[in-house]
């Protein structure tokens, strides 16, 4: 479970920054489709986090307290930030409306802070799972 989390965490990041470095009209010609498989893989790697990892903790299926711990320390800022990708993917996925570009980079900055808080919490998590 952890190295599929981390692997679909590694891969949102190289897009994100694909996404946050299109700077020039050439550079967005890609950017919608871009931008939705971006949206894609934000829902999948918030999912798989919430359904595979958190879900059993909280259920109390985990039994380690220091992973329970860390659980519930961490998780109230790492809901807050799946609300904030769940946000972004409302915005911009272009399956669901047209898609008002406008914003875009300014919500990508906002969203790139939630994700570093995110991962540095689920960090915490996976410290605890792996008994460092």
């Amino acid at each position: 479970m952890i190295e599929k989390l981390l692997a679909e965490r590694q891969s949102l990041l190289v897009m994100y920054c694909e996404l946050a470095g299109m700077e020039t009209k050439q550079d967005r010609d890609g950017e919608d489709e871009l931008l939705q498989r971006f949206c894609e893989l934000l829902v999948d790697y918030s999912a798989f986090a919430h359904f595979e990892i958190y879900e059993r903790i909280i259920d109390g299926r985990e039994r380690r307290g220091k992973v329970v711990d860390a659980a519930r320390k961490a998780y109230p800022r790492i809901a807050e930030a799946s609300q904030a990708a769940v946000d972004f993917n409302d915005k911009y996925d272009a399956n669901a409306h047209a898609l008002d570009l406008e914003g875009l980079h300014s919500d990508l900055n906002q969203l790139g802070e939630d994700l570093a808080v995110r991962i540095e919490m689920e960090d915490k998590i996976i410290e605890a799972l792996i008994g460092r």
